[in-house]
């Protein structure tokens, strides 16, 4: 026999609560948390708080960038943190135009200097900023320097992808000769590159253009087929995830700190953040070269490149051992294969950037070598 059930639904208890605010202060800025009490309970001593924006924060320096300040109106929204920053960062800077390009070149010192010329180029994704003080000791030393932001990068030209330029290897060599042509730089002279992407297409330029180089230094940058590709730029190869991940704000100083021991400091994360807070150009930019690069031919045309026979000019290998991306084993066997020509410095204390972690040591390394 079927029975019929008469379901009646039953209304729900809520407790009671009341809203309380506690300030709490990070790094320097003004934040407001919120603790639900029930009434007539304590307070919950919730240390951590409530934060809206946890999945960046994990980064203490860029946590200044996103914390929600007590009078949002005042200090908290996008165009008050660039207002805040935006005249960081161009130390020894100017900009250069070469053919539709702008660039922002970083220059110490002079033509007259009695040591010679110094040009040092990055990696992605960050900028020549990276070398302030490397070129400031340097210039002191007699030599006269340059730091170009490759274009695309830092506060040079970002052109959109298809519209005069398409950050392919063949372009940056292209641009970066006409830019050498403006600067009135004169061959040979020293060259040092440090990173990945524009980094290797440095050293690619070189394996090109040996006549106009003297002596080259190589700062933590892939020399081997079996340096390995961090997983930036895996994900920004990744169809929409590289668009999504190309956009965020913190990138620059995220993959700076991931392959360092230390932490920036939250004057130097303004500067590798500002570029990316300022427009979506960066990181497009970013994004076009991360995809169009083949990492393994790039490894393969440098490792072959220097170890042919073709490439007769001193080389010094500046090499931070606390590098999370590229190991010392890359810095060793490159030198194996290079044995006549290559002289292999180890610096303890510096990451993927020994020129940001420890420039005191890059520059005694380069004044030596040079």
């Amino acid at each position: 026999m079927a029975t019929n059930l008469l379901l009646t639904p039953q209304p729900l208890a809520f407790s009671k609560f009341s809203v309380s605010t506690k300030k709490v202060a990070i790094n320097s800025q003004r934040a407001t948390r919120f603790v639900a009490k029930a009434s007539g309970g304590e307070e919950k001593n919730d240390e951590k708080g409530f934060t809206p924006f946890g999945f960046v924060t994990d980064n203490p320096s860029s946590r200044s960038a996103i914390q929600l300040p007590e009078s949002p109106a005042e200090d908290g929204n996008v165009g008050q943190m660039l207002y805040r920053i935006e005249d960081k960062g161009k130390e020894y800077g100017s900009y250069i135009k070469s053919g539709k390009l702008r660039w922002f070149v970083r220059e110490t010192g002079s033509p007259e200097s009695r040591r010679g010329t110094v040009v040092f180029l990055h990696g992605a994704p960050t900028q020549s900023y990276s070398y302030r003080v490397v070129m400031s000791q340097m210039s002191d030393a007699g030599f006269h320097c340059f730091a170009p932001d490759w274009i695309g990068f830092g506060f040079s030209d970002k052109p959109q992808p298809g519209y005069g330029f398409d950050y392919t290897e063949k372009e940056f060599h292209e641009a970066l000769d006409k830019l050498l042509d403006v600067l009135e730089v004169k061959s040979p002279f020293f060259l040092v590159a440090q990173g990945f992407v524009v980094g290797s297409y440095g050293l690619t330029w070189a394996l090109k253009n040996p006549s106009k180089i003297s002596k080259l230094a190589i700062l933590n940058t892939p020399l081997t087929v079996s340096s390995p590709v961090p997983g930036l730029f895996q994900q920004l190869r990744i169809p929409l995830f590289g668009e999504f991940t190309s956009q965020n704000a913190v990138i620059a100083e995220r993959f700076i700190e991931a392959g360092s021991p230390y932490v920036l400091k939250l004057e130097k994360a303004d500067v590798y953040r500002l570029p990316y807070l300022a427009s979506s150009g960066p990181g497009f930019a970013l994004l076009e070269a991360a995809r169009k690069i083949n990492f393994r031919d790039i490894s393969s045309q440098i490792a072959d490149g220097f170890a042919s026979g073709r490439w007769d000019k001193p080389v010094l290998v500046a090499w931070g051992l606390a590098d999370k991306y590229l190991p010392q084993t890359i810095a060793e066997e490159f030198r194996k294969q290079n044995l006549s020509s290559v002289e292999l410095k180890l610096i303890e204390g510096a990451g993927h950037m020994p020129q940001e972690d420890w420039p005191e040591k890059v520059v005694d390394a380069l004044r030596m070598f040079f």
